[in-house]
């Protein structure tokens, strides 16, 4: 499990980076961009994964795997942007409810697609983990407004987050399981395709006139590369780590996730917690217990 803490303490740090970014008013376009070039480029330096990983062994492509490939380079890329506009569109409390009760679809993926087998421990776990992130993410009143007030349209936001965040988790599960390509190598395929998506994007952007290049844009996106390499490396190394125990590793980060974050929110932005968020905290530090216990 100490793969999956360090990614969640990983994707904590990108949420709050994020969250600065809106208030520094980073183009979140741009950092995204660079951020997938930067992980890119640490994914050969510090993993050495082979620039040319075409070829695995005979008989095999690098192809075989290209529908995770592809889902993965246009919803990483995709969501992030998807999470800006939740944020503005309808706020960071609806949005991060959204990003965090996703945890539903891999969780059904788990004990449909990837065989996980059940267990009244694992049950009772990933139930105490469902509940924590209800009352952790429970608030008396909407603290964290959008930039403007919520539109007829705007749900679809937030939506988007809950289904996309779903499907990335799951398509990471199959990519960990691509045992014929080393990890590294797929690592360095994604981060080097979402780069892609996210330039050409940009370039759209560009065409219609609407982008305007900077350098703390730029500075943003290396920091933002340098933490989300490392959360996905972690969270591909957790999936490694535990082949059979996928509900784990899925639950594990998102309560992980959550619950620092909260925590973050509360030393570090000044949030409050109600009763019920406190109870969460307690539940999710049992849920990951009994998760623990459970492998």
């Amino acid at each position: 499990m100490h793969f999956i803490a360090l990614s969640v303490l990983f994707s904590v740090a990108v949420s709050v980076l994020l969250r600065l970014a809106r208030r520094f008013d980073i183009d979140v376009g741009q950092a995204v961009a660079i951020n997938y070039a930067v992980a890119a480029v640490l994914s050969v330096l510090l993993l050495h994964a082979p620039v040319s990983p075409w070829r695995l062994a005979p008989g095999r492509h690098f192809v075989d795997g290209w529908p995770v490939f592809v889902g993965l380079a246009i919803l990483l890329p995709s969501i992030f942007m998807a999470l800006a506009h939740s944020v503005r569109r309808v706020g960071v409390a609806r949005t991060d409810a959204a990003q965090r009760l996703s945890l539903i679809l891999p969780l059904m993926a788990a004990f449909t697609l990837f065989g996980e087998a059940w267990s009244w421990l694992r049950g009772a776990g990933l139930m105490l983990g469902l509940l924590a992130v209800g009352l952790l993410l429970r608030r008396g009143r909407i603290e964290d407004v959008a930039d403007h007030a919520p539109r007829r349209g705007d749900a679809w936001w937030p939506a988007l987050v809950f289904v996309g965040m779903g499907v990335i988790d799951i398509l990471f599960k199959q990519l960990a399981q691509l045992s014929d390509l080393p990890y590294t190598s797929a690592m360095l395929a994604v981060f080097a395709l979402s780069f892609v998506v996210a330039a050409l994007a940009l370039l759209v952007q560009g065409l219609r006139g609407c982008l305007r290049l900077g350098w703390r844009h730029g500075a943003a996106g290396v920091a933002l590369g340098a933490l989300n390499f490392g959360n996905i490396l972690f969270y591909i190394q957790g999936h490694r780590a535990l082949p059979e125990h996928p509900a784990m590793v899925f639950a594990g980060m998102n309560i992980g996730v959550l619950a620092v974050g909260t925590l973050v929110g509360v030393w570090g932005f000044g949030e409050r917690l109600s009763p019920a968020n406190r109870v969460g905290l307690a539940l999710a530090a049992v849920a990951v217990l009994v998760l623990t216990a459970a492998v």
